[in-house]
């Protein structure tokens, strides 16, 4: 599936093919995408896979629980459609999403 990441700093974005199953964090881990940091490793509990999902797909990402909400809450730079990459599960629905990724990561 394919997942696009722009940057908010103005670097060219990157296209990945991600495999169905993998979550965005996980495929962008797997290529090296600079800004996805994943300290945690997938564990929801950092905030440095941050993401700000384009709006056309935010509600297809799937709901926000309540742990990543409190850490997409000390992001300094959350909008509404913000994300952490560890909880987005790549699916055929989402084939073709875009996010951007913040300057800065927690």
């Amino acid at each position: 599936m394919k997942v696009t990441f722009n940057y908010k700093t103005g670097e060219p974005a990157v296209s990945l093919d991600i495999d169905e199953g993998l979550t965005v964090m996980e495929g962008a881990r797997q290529e090296g995408v600079e800004g996805i940091v994943a300290e945690c490793g997938g564990g929801a509990i950092c905030g440095t896979c941050h993401v700000i999902v384009d709006g056309a797909w935010f509600e297809r990402c799937g709901p926000v629980d309540p742990g990543e909400e409190v850490l997409l809450g000390l992001s300094p730079e959350r909008e509404a459609t913000s994300r952490l990459a560890c909880q987005i599960e790549v699916t055929a629905e989402l084939d073709g999403v875009t996010v951007t990724i913040p300057e800065n990561q927690l």
